[in-house]
């Protein structure tokens, strides 16, 4: 059987994680690689991404080697890093997903089970997608500046993955998060000012993490990215109505603000942490974020009955 696309693969490569658990059952993974993606006509290979620059670094080294794909097993922060190397190339990025939010995944309909995600995607088609950047760095499915953000500090600490270590980390930090007015001007038309903002999220694709659809109208190849906003202060109102949340129905919350923007330019009174799928990463207070049109080449299953 051999992947189905217009343009044939021909030499893929396979990043693992081997802080995923993975590594202890790689030879299962194999047999099912290749049984599905055995034709001989694939140049296939592994290797184990022992950190992101190491990722980073195979990567680059992939795309000089030839390789067209690269499949990359682990979570979104994983994916970022190796598919921030192949923005703007034609190597193409697939997902088999290992992590505890896997947001790209699930708006991709990619199972969340490795063997059944590896069966998938040899029955799939290229896609370009947008690519979001927050003050130069890609993102592929949400970059958050606010408690949204402050989540990932108290989740990373955690031993434990899951929805319920990442609930308790948001109940935790929604203690001590203090919020900072922000200054929005979107598009270079727009203003906006947020006052106390607790959730502040850029997404490229509809999936916060987790089963959390937090932009449902978002759409990874239109030109353009989707904020959404929660004030601090409206939070009995949204716990009350949390179902919407999850279910692809928040942009029926009356006290949520949804913009569709290209670009945007965040003031903050000052410095702070931003998440950029699924990871921290240290920001001044001004945050520029614009979109990169299908400037990222995606697999994505053509069945969904695996």
């Amino acid at each position: 059987m051999s992947p189905g696309d217009e343009s044939p693969l021909r030499r893929v490569r396979v990043l693992i994680n081997p802080h995923s658990g993975l590594s202890r059952s790689f030879g299962e993974l194999q047999e099912v690689f290749e049984r599905y993606w055995g034709n001989p006509e694939i140049d296939l290979s592994y290797q184990f991404s022992r950190s992101a620059e190491d990722g980073q670094g195979k990567a680059r080294r992939a795309i000089d080697d030839g390789v067209d794909t690269i499949l990359v097993a682990g979570g979104d922060g994983m994916v970022n890093s190796i598919g921030s190397v192949l923005v703007d190339t034609s190597v193409a990025l697939g997902v088999i997903p290992t992590g505890s939010g896997n947001g790209f995944a699930r708006h991709f309909n990619i199972p969340l089970i490795p063997q059944k995600a590896v069966q998938a995607l040899a029955y799939s088609k290229r896609q370009r997608i947008d690519v979001g950047l927050a003050n130069g760095q890609p993102f592929f499915v949400t970059c958050s500046m606010a408690w949204d953000a402050a989540i990932v500090r108290t989740f990373e600490k955690s031993p434990i993955r899951g929805m319920l270590p990442y609930v308790l980390a948001g109940a935790v930090e929604l203690i001590a998060y203090e919020p900072q007015p922000f200054d929005v001007i979107l598009d270079n038309t727009e203003h906006l000012h947020c006052d106390d903002p607790l959730v502040f999220t850029v997404a490229n694709l509809t999936e916060f993490g987790g089963g959390a659809r937090i932009a449902p109208n978002a759409c990874p190849d239109d030109g353009f990215l989707e904020l959404v906003v929660f004030a601090r202060k409206d939070v009995p109102w949204l716990l009350s109505d949390l179902p919407k949340l999850f279910d692809g129905r928040v942009d029926q919350l009356d006290r949520v603000v949804s913009r569709r923007f290209s670009s945007l330019r965040v003031s903050r009174r000052t410095a702070a942490a931003i998440q950029v799928d699924g990871e921290l990463v240290e920001a001044q207070a001004d945050v520029a974020i614009e979109v990169k049109p299908r400037a990222l080449t995606v697999l994505v299953p053509v069945q969904s009955d695996v």
